[in-house]
């Protein structure tokens, strides 16, 4: 182990450098998709950032980049927003741009407006405003345009012109090989000659009291008297630094303090007073040691427009930042301030430096290489080290072991007793114990064996561990603390990741995801606290790792802020404050979490990289956050996007695509999230779940009014305005006007044919049931006509019957008296002779006959007129079909002459020999 230790001391140098900075945003080329080098900076009213930058201008909102190509796809060097306008200058060319209706910048030219021609390879430098002009800088040119009148007014240099600066509202410029000159009157003014600005460059200028500081690429500060001329040096503790490196570019932060750019050595902020208070390079975390350009935002934050990319320096944030690039110091478990000395302890052993000076790095102490657990100030008088390999005192570089046991997690006092100490190993407690000044393991507690990471104990004697598996245990030592007499497990509390147990203010707390819990020593049971619960909200809950620091400050730490309670001074109540950076920028490790009060009201906050500073003086400062719809866009089947006013109401064709939205809040803090919420009105009137995409879309919305309302949370705080755009989904073609027009004019033609339809149907229904009346009528009068015709048919039978039969008894008659030949028979025969013929039978029969059927002697006399009467009897008696028997008695003929009789008909009615005579008479 010994050996393992030295070749460990031996690989880290026994340091470890250490700076904490400013936190740091980086862009790349990846992220603003332009080139590498950006020249300069500005920023709108809307707090939208612009770059001037060698593929053209820049545009960043918060949330995203918009690369506009310069207008002659030039590189753009110099860019400056004044009011809505955003002025750039680039080779040849300089003008203005300016937001359409559809939120995209639109180029106007400057150039046509002036009276002379830019000479040749002229290139735009630096712009900057002066009342009511705007000056463009070239190397042999100042432009000097009037907004007011749209004209131009020139000043010309012969040698180069290196920079114009605007200072308290005067106007300077260096010449090459000339000196500083001021304008007064429209006129330029040499006021500086010395040689180092006559063969040097001079890269800014500041005011401070009576006179001028220039600050130079090579050579430092000087100071320039007004009353009697004088350059001299600015004496200060930075000048061999400044003599060290090249300047490239600087600016004056609104504190007073100054911020220069070099050309290989990166960053460094100077103090107003011109002491170096930082210095960041590429290995500390920016992204180039170019830097060519520098911008102080509203927030305070300082852009740095490098060689190769962007960054933003958050100079003013409550956090600053120790990042372990090179990997030495390791992933930071615990911190602790000890003799004004701060150690920090990671994974890979313990470390420390001065409490006072920052920039000191930190030294490895020999002999703690490995995991380290917990840092304990006893009293000011011991540092108690908690190691994997056991338990060590500290004192600076110097470290003693007093336990070789595996796995010191934590160390508490015991109430009464002040040179004791229980200790939560790996495998239960342990009692440390003080005589003559030594500390050393006096025992074992007995009993208990179980992990002892989370623990606190009583007045009574009385131990909780929390087992983050198996839930919290309740112990009873005995009063010499050697053993456990008694040993209970707590079931009102659940089970859960992380979980963790604490004391504070005198009470005995519980935290995992379902809340907190209180001890309630009356009741003996934990009970929900609604107060301190609220820390933990729904989905927000990744660690239930509690913190007392030094100033009675209880720290919980959730997915979206670290929280700290503290008694409110007049009301003696709790009171939670919220600082809102997420675990995901602040990336510690979980369950884990770690945070120590180093001096005041600044603390260390150890994450996975390294550390971070929080000072809670400069949290909690009120900022107004504005949220901005940047576009509103319309995307097709086929990908292809329309554009679309963002300041008036929009019309969209039901289903022509996914209607998009973007928009921002144009807020650069590092550790701060910030999260969009939107409403859809007519839609939904429910608030969407916070989300961090800059965007919503929306697809397959029905036809009808919209209104999408979209609001932002920079950290806990929301914005002070919300988006509102309201929109029509027009209705589909099939539900436009005309076709509600045409759908109109058919369903009044549908109801006016049905309408007609039901009329002619009933009228048909009417009808018919009219007709199967008549029918019904006719049927009950065919019936009649039919009983009718048989009771006439009955008639004419009767009546055939009836003449066949007087007929057949006057023959007998007749016959009879033949055979008595009396001379009175020939009358009485005469008498019989004369009835068989009688003209009434035939008048009886033919009457009857016409009402059984109708018409048939008309019609047959009509189709044979040549007939005689009894050639129409004899037909009328083959209607009736009667045979030549029955026909006989009629005739008063034999049979034999009823059948020469019909030969004759035949003959008369022409009818051929095959041709059937009954079928024929049967056919009239």
């Amino acid at each position: 182990m010994k050996f393992f230790q030295f070749i460990f001391s031996i690989l880290f140098c026994l340091t470890c450098f250490s700076q904490e900075l400013p936190p740091i945003e980086k862009f790349t080329t990846e992220n603003y998709l332009g080139d590498n080098q950006n020249w300069m900076i500005s920023q709108a009213p809307t707090k939208f950032i612009y770059v001037a930058n060698n593929r053209g201008l820049l545009e960043y909102n918060g949330a995203e980049w918009v690369t506009y190509p310069s207008p002659n796809n030039t590189i753009i060097r110099a860019v400056n927003v004044i009011g809505n306008k955003v002025y750039t200058g680039c080779y040849a060319e300089f003008g203005y741009w300016l937001k359409n209706e559809l939120g995209i910048l639109e180029y106007v030219s400057l150039r046509s407006k002036l009276d002379k021609k830019m000479l040749e390879d002229e290139q735009i430098w630096n712009i900057i405003e002066y009342n009511e002009w705007v000056i463009f800088q070239s190397s042999n040119n100042i432009y000097f345009y009037n907004t007011e009148t749209d004209g131009f007014k020139v000043i010309s240099e012969n040698n180069i012109i290196y920079k114009i600066f605007k200072i308290n509202n005067r106007i300077y410029y260096h010449v090459a090989n000339e000196g500083v000159y001021i304008v007064e009157n429209g006129q330029p003014k040499l006021i500086i000659d010395n040689h180092i600005v006559e063969q040097g460059r001079v890269i800014n200028i500041f005011e401070d009291d009576d006179h001028l500081m220039l600050l130079t690429r090579d050579s430092g500060f000087y100071l320039f008297e007004f009353e009697n001329s004088t350059f001299l040096p600015w004496r200060t503790s930075s000048n061999d630094i400044l003599n060290k490196v090249s300047v490239f570019s600087s600016i004056q932060l609104k504190d007073g303090s100054i911020v220069i750019g070099t050309i290989s050595d990166g960053i460094m902020h100077f103090t107003k007073e011109g002491n170096l208070d930082y210095q960041i390079t590429q290995k500390k975390g920016l992204s180039n040691n170019t830097v060519l350009s520098l911008f102080e935002d509203e927030s305070n934050n300082v852009w740095a427009g490098l060689d190769n990319g962007i960054n933003c320096i958050n100079v003013k944030s409550p956090v600053k930042t120790f990042f372990d690039y090179e990997g030495v110091l390791g992933t930071v478990y615990t911190t602790q301030v000890f003799k004004d000395t701060l150690y920090i302890g990671s994974n890979q052993g313990l470390f420390y430096r001065e409490l006072n000076d920052p920039n000191e790095s930190y030294t490895f102490i020999e002999g703690t290489a490995g995991q380290v657990w917990e840092l304990f100030n006893y009293n000011d008088e011991y540092l108690f080290c908690g190691h994997h390999l056991g338990t060590f005192l500290i004192d600076k570089g110097n470290v003693s072991r007093i336990s070789n046991t595996l796995g010191a997690w934590t160390f508490k006092r015991i109430p009464g007793h002040s040179n004791l100490l229980l200790q939560g190993n790996y495998n239960g407690l342990f009692i440390l114990e003080e005589s003559d000044g030594k500390w050393q393991v006096r025992n074992k507690v007995e009993g208990f064996k179980n992990s002892s990471r989370y623990l606190e104990i009583n007045n009574d004697n009385q131990v909780w561990v929390s087992h983050e598996y198996k839930g919290v245990f309740k112990l009873k030592l005995n009063d010499s603390f050697t053993k456990v007499i008694k040993v209970e497990m707590e079931n009102s509390l659940p089970l859960g990741k992380n979980t963790s147990l604490v004391k504070y203010k005198d009470h005995i707390y519980y935290a995992s995801e379902v809340g907190f819990f209180k001890y309630d020593s009356v009741d003996q049971t934990f009970k929900k606290d609604s107060i301190f619960s609220t820390i933990i909200n729904e989905g927000d809950y990744i660690s239930g790792k509690l913190v007392v620091d030094k100033n009675e400050r209880l720290w919980a730490f959730s997915k979206d802020n670290i929280s700290f309670i503290e008694n409110d001074d007049v009301t003696n109540n709790p009171v939670i404050n919220n600082i809102p950076i997420p675990s995901k920028l602040r990336k510690g490790v979980l369950g884990y979490e770690n945070i120590s009060l180093i001096h005041q009201n600044t603390y260390v906050l150890g994450t996975a990289n390294g550390y971070i500073t929080l000072d809670l003086s400069k949290v909690n400062k009120a900022s107004e956050y504005r949220i901005h719809l940047n576009s509103v866009s319309l995307r097709n089947i086929d990908e292809k996007t329309k554009e679309y006013p963002i300041d008036k109401d929009g019309e969209f064709n039901y289903k022509d695509g996914i209607l998009l939205f973007k928009y921002s809040v144009p807020e650069y803090d590092k550790y701060l999230d910030v999260k969009y919420q939107y409403k859809l009105e007519g839609h939904s009137n429910k608030w969407s779940q916070w989300s961090e995409s800059p965007q919503v879309t929306f697809e397959n919305l029905s036809f009808g009014n919209y209104t999408l309302n979209v609001r932002a949370k920079v950290g806990n705080d929301l914005s002070k305005n919300n988006i509102s755009y309201t929109f029509i989904v027009r209705r589909p073609w099939y539900l436009s006007d005309t076709a509600l027009i045409v759908y109109s004019i058919l369903f009044l033609l549908i109801i006016l044919i049905t309408h007609k339809t039901y009329k002619r149907y009933y009228n048909n229904k009417f009808k018919h049931e009219k007709m199967e009346s008549e029918q019904a009528i006719m049927q009950i009068k065919n019936e009649k006509l039919n009983q009718d015709i048989d009771s006439k048919n009955r008639e004419l039978a009767i009546s055939t019957m009836s003449i066949i039969k007087k007929n057949e008894v006057l023959n007998s008659i007749k016959k009879e008296l033949k055979k008595t030949k009396l001379s009175d028979n020939k009358s009485a025969i005469k008498l019989i002779d004369d009835n068989l013929n009688d003209a009434k039978d035939w008048s009886f029969f033919e009457q009857a006959f016409n009402n059984a059927d109708k018409d048939f002697l008309d019609k047959i006399k009509i189709a044979h007129p040549d007939l005689t009467p009894n050639d129409l009897r004899f037909c009328a008696y083959l209607r009736l079909n009667l045979s030549s028997k029955e026909m006989a008695p009629l005739l008063n003929i034999s049979v034999k002459s009823v059948e020469t009789k019909r030969y004759r008909l035949r003959k008369k009615l022409g009818l051929e020999h095959d041709s059937s005579l009954i079928d024929y008479i049967l056919k009239f």
